[in-house]
């Protein structure tokens, strides 16, 4: 176990080093705001459909007045099977769900972030054809929130970098 005075340490030694919180002000700071004002443009398919509701979820968006972005996500949704028994079926597959995006500013009209986000998940092909595409359901359920985990993270990281930007002296 950590003593409180190590762990005391370690906020002193973090804080000399420059880090600062990602949503310092809380819901009013700069990321919050900047998040809120991201609409997210319809993504194509039922991968889209729930990559679409979890970034809504994790942006916040639809409280802020006016978007200041659009976010244009395209998904890759990837179904590989491997793992041949003598019979040539296959007794696994691994799902991979790879999503490329673009931030773009709308008062100028110019893509100011494009970046790339994914993961995968293996999955065990079973006798039941039910619960095979069950897995495969959950398994796509799993994926996108990771994904879209990924995407908030990358555009908050976008919008804290951004803000310091505007507020360093010039």
């Amino acid at each position: 176990m950590i003593r409180r005075g190590a762990l005391i340490m370690l906020f002193v030694a973090l804080s000399g080093c420059g880090l600062q919180p990602l949503y310092q002000g809380g819901g009013q700071g700069a990321v919050a705001t900047a998040l809120r004002s991201v609409s997210v443009g319809p993504i194509e398919g039922r991968a889209g459909w729930l990559m679409r509701n979890k970034l809504v979820d994790r942006l916040g968006v639809g409280s802020a007045e006016a978007p200041a972005y659009r976010l244009d996500v395209t998904l890759d949704d990837n179904i590989t099977a491997f793992g041949l028994r003598s019979d040539r079926a296959a007794t696994q597959e691994r799902r991979t769900l790879r999503a490329r995006y673009q931030l773009v500013e709308l008062s100028k009209g110019t893509v100011v972030l494009d970046a790339t986000a994914g993961s995968d998940a293996g999955i065990d092909i079973v006798s039941s054809e039910y619960a095979t595409v069950a897995a495969e359901q959950t398994a796509l359920e799993n994926l996108t929130d990771i994904v879209a985990d990924q995407i908030a993270a990358r555009l908050a990281l976008y919008a804290s970098r951004s803000a310091q930007r505007e507020s360093a002296p010039k």
